[in-house]
């Protein structure tokens, strides 16, 4: 099966402070960067299902905007509590300057 890779725009409108939310087949999912990484999680708190839309992000954290819970951009990790469970994470890169995302199985 061969990957599909899917352009969501122009990777300098995405930076350290400013995510990109994006719904790909009925998924909700936040682009963020982190120094020079893209990385991509599931746009849904796990602790209550809270959108992570306009997070703050912090030290490659971001941090949900109800509860304060944070997660690791890069592995999708709870990091505090209430949330214990991870973040979905997917595959992100840059090229061309275009932010690429693969296509969710």
């Amino acid at each position: 099966m061969s990957q599909e890779w899917l352009d969501l725009g122009a990777a300098q409108d995405l930076t350290d402070q400013h995510s990109l939310s994006v719904e790909v087949d009925d998924l909700p999912i936040v682009i963020a960067r982190c120094g020079n990484g893209l990385y991509a999680v599931e746009d849904r708190c796990s602790h209550d299902g809270q959108s992570l839309t306009g997070a703050d992000i912090e030290a490659c954290e971001i941090i949900c905007p109800r509860h304060g819970a944070r997660f690791c951009l890069k592995s999708g990790a709870a990091l505090t509590p209430p949330a214990y469970e991870p973040l979905r994470t997917f595959n992100v890169r840059e090229e061309a300057g275009r932010i690429l995302l693969e296509r969710p199985a």
